[in-house]
Formats: C-alpha cells, sequence, structure tokens
C-alpha cells in the first residue's frame, strides 16, 4: 500500500501538523487500520478508497477513529491533486461528518467543514485544576471544552496536566486568546484521551473557534495561530453553518507499507 507523510497547515518542512496518508483498494479491518495509525505513531493516519470520481476517507488517531480532522485531510488533498492526479483542481472526500469538499487555490488548499456551534457552560472543577488556570470563559459542544484565557502570554505559558485532561467528560480541550501581535486569536488543542496530547495544528478546533470568535470580534474571516512548539498558521472563514479552512502541505515521505 502506499504511504505519504505530509507536514499539512505549513509552508516549509518540519512545521504544521504532520499527517500519513495511506492509499487502500477497499477498507481494511479496523483493527487493522487502527494498528497501522499506531505503527504510524502521528497524531491522525488518514485512509482513502476510491468511489467513482472522488474519495472516501477516514481518519485515526494512535487510540481511536475520529468523526472528523482537518489536517488529515488537507494532506489528503494534496496527496490526491499532487501525486495521485496531477491534473485535478478540486476533490470530495466522503466521511462521517459527511461530504467534504476541497479545492486548489495556487499552492493552498481550501476546505469546506461543517461549523461546530457552542454554548457557555458552568466552569468545571476539574478542568480549572487541568489547566492551572482561571479561565475568562467556558464554552462547551458534544466535542470539546472550548476556553477562553486572559492573553496570549498566557496560553503559551500553558503546561496542562494530561491525566487530568484525560479524564474530563469531553475528548479534547481547546484553549484560545486574543492575539497580541497580527493574528486574530491564537489557540492551542489537548485530547490525551485520543492518544494526542498537544495537537500541533488542527483544522477540526477551528470549526469551533470561527464560531466562537465571530460572536466576539463581529466579523467571520479571521487569521489564526495555533501555538503548539510546531506552530501553524490556519486562515478561516464562516459561512453560515460552514467553515472554510485555507492551509498549504509540505511532502515529507513517499513509500510502501506491507501489513501481511
Amino acid at each position: 500500500m502506499r504511504l505519504f507523510q505530509v507536514d499539512a497547515f505549513a509552508s516549509r518542512l518540519f512545521s504544521g501538523n504532520p499527517a500519513a496518508v495511506v492509499i487502500l483498494n477497499a477498507f481494511l479491518a479496523d483493527a487493522i487500520l487502527q494498528s497501522i495509525a499506531v505503527e504510524n505513531n502521528l497524531a491522525e493516519t488518514a485512509f482513502l478508497v476510491r468511489r467513482n470520481d472522488d474519495y472516501d476517507l477516514r481518519w485515526f488517531t494512535p487510540k481511536v477513529e475520529v468523526p472528523l480532522c482537518g489536517h488529515a485531510t488537507l494532506a489528503s488533498a494534496a496527496v490526491v491533486m499532487e501525486r495521485l492526479e496531477p491534473h485535478r483542481k478540486h476533490v470530495t472526500f466522503y466521511t462521517r461528518s459527511g461530504a467534504l469538499a476541497v479545492q486548489r487555490a495556487g499552492n493552498k488548499y481550501l476546505l469546506d467543514f461543517p461549523a461546530r456551534f457552542s454554548e457557555p457552560t458552568e466552569l468545571p472543577g476539574d478542568l480549572t485544576k487541568a489547566l492551572h488556570v482561571e479561565p475568562l470563559e467556558v464554552v462547551v459542544n458534544e466535542f470539546n471544552y472550548l476556553v477562553v484565557l486572559a492573553d496570549e502570554d498566557q496560553l503559551r505559558m500553558l503546561a496542562p496536566d494530561m491525566e487530568k485532561i484525560k479524564r474530563l467528560d469531553r475528548p479534547g480541550v481547546i484553549v484560545t486568546a486574543r492575539s497580541s501581535g497580527h493574528y486574530d486569536f491564537v489557540s492551542r488543542y489537548f485530547a490525551p484521551a485520543k492518544g494526542i496530547p498537544e495537537d500541533p495544528v488542527t483544522g477540526a478546533a477551528h470549526c469551533m473557534l470561527a464560531p466562537y470568535w465571530a460572536k466576539r470580534l463581529r466579523k467571520t474571516e479571521f487569521r489564526a495561530f495555533q501555538a503548539s512548539p510546531r506552530g501553524g498558521e490556519v486562515i478561516c472563514r464562516l459561512l453560515n453553518d460552514r467553515v472554510e479552512l485555507q492551509g498549504e502541505c509540505v511532502f515529507y515521505l513517499e513509500g510502501e507499507i506491507q501489513v501481511s
């Protein structure tokens, strides 16, 4: 099976978020897909299967299959449009989150994702203990807590207790703040329950961040930065109930894997 490793939401190698993309004729048993993801030991491994003119797509962390992943979708689009079918300018992926369209725009890609809206919630005591900081606000949806901090410095210095985050009643915690520089906002994402202590750059998190900041900033287009050690820039636009994400990719590795 062909395998690619791509740095997504990156304009240079060793930045952004690395994803593996595996090309299959048909999906293998879930246990084998999960084992491949464990072996790759990246935040996400994407599996692509041809469906007529487009592709079925699934995503696995080293621990679980997830319903949505931005950076591995971006990496998959780059693989399709730069390696498998270089003439293509757009592709649709059929996933657990519906049909996800990606189009090429110069050296960048535009992803059309579902928006993830949230609502205010009482501050969970365990969350405060896990982050070692008092948030300004906490909102929630079925996927993640979104924690708003006072400033960017506080966000960058954050050193969460991963064991406590792992025991929360949501699989992930997004932490965000207004940017003190030329970005609209910054964020970090922690999901140890999914085998990802800190994700470098998270497209799905921006599906929740964009609707939140649209209310706060009264605008719908944002230049955002995920302030992980690798770091990555995400351009995002809120379009009613959809979020458009824009990013670049850099190829790192191409090869074959054998599982039998």
